[in-house]
């Protein structure tokens, strides 16, 4: 039963780091109809940005800030140049450019920031915590910790404030949202902002765990699913779907790969995911389409 609890737990921890990730994804979609495939090359260059000002002797709290600044900053640029002028253009003309775009922001921190491996040292020892005869990650409970934390701020922000209240009605029906004075154009500027800094988060703990190089934007992938199983426009189904398949891998690999060699996690999600397209594609928090024909 410990091997069990350990199994589950240690999954659930990790499943909030994919949360992180699908966060991103979760608040460009739900303001703008786009998926930002961009979103995993958004992350390596946050995570960049920040090791290479750290390497240069800038203290701990002001790359952090400077990076969020830069974040900011970019994710201004892009909803200007990319996202306006390909407004009412189809879905898959938006996912190709913000698929292009991946490419164009990871030749730009190539260039700028050099393609080695980095360390990235967040201060966090991923040393193991003991609940009784349970054995946890130090790392992940704060990841878990932050995911939540974060999660929390992005409630009160849009279900308690102007911004979000807007920001939902733009999610509800954009045409009305316009009608009744919302500035569109200002929204997206703001949830692309925000996702930038929830890039900025997710990179660094990301970049922590497995260091910063240029194959952590395919941390994305691993999103899919979490966004497939939790719905593309909740960010309560963005967690819930990172805690289910962070569980159901670990569980799979731990009770099911010793019969068939191992090798589970880098696809069971896909497979679970898939499950979950023929029973409720929408997700489990996702909101259906209905199309009036």
């Amino acid at each position: 039963m410990t091997f069990f609890l350990e199994t589950l737990i240690g999954g659930l921890l990790a499943g909030t780091m994919y949360s992180l990730v699908a966060i991103g994804f979760v608040l460009i979609y739900k303001a703008s109809g786009v998926f930002n495939f961009a979103q995993g090359a958004m992350l390596l260059f946050a995570a960049l940005t920040f090791v290479s000002l750290h390497e240069q002797g800038v203290p701990f709290v002001v790359a952090i800030l400077l990076t969020l600044l830069v974040m900011t900053a970019l994710a201004l640029v892009i909803e200007r140049t990319v996202l306006r002028p390909l407004t009412n253009r189809s879905q898959i003309t938006l996912f190709m450019a913000t698929l292009g775009l991946s490419f164009i922001l990871e030749g730009l921190a190539q260039g700028l920031m050099g393609a080695q491996v980095r360390a990235l040292d967040l201060g966090i020892d991923d040393v193991p915590l003991f609940f009784g005869e349970i054995m946890v990650s130090q790392f992940d409970l704060i990841a878990a910790a932050t995911a939540g934390v974060l999660v929390a701020v992005l409630a009160l922000l849009f279900n308690k404030t102007r911004i979000g209240i807007s920001l939902r009605a733009v999610a509800d029906d954009t045409r009305a949202a316009l009608s009744v004075g919302i500035d569109l154009q200002r929204i997206w500027q703001i949830v692309w902002a925000v996702a930038g800094a929830v890039g900025l988060v997710a990179g660094l703990l990301w970049g922590a765990r497995q260091g910063v190089q240029f194959s952590l934007s395919l941390v994305v992938l691993k999103a899919l699913p979490v966004l497939i199983i939790g719905g593309f426009t909740s960010i309560g189904g963005a967690i819930v779907g990172g805690l289910i398949v962070g569980a159901a891998e670990n569980l799979a690999e731990a009770y099911i790969g010793p019969w068939i060699g191992g090798g589970i996690t880098p696809w069971f999600a896909y497979a679970l995911a898939l499950v979950f397209l023929y029973i409720r594609p929408a997700g489990l928090f996702g909101e259906r389409t209905i199309e009036r024909v």
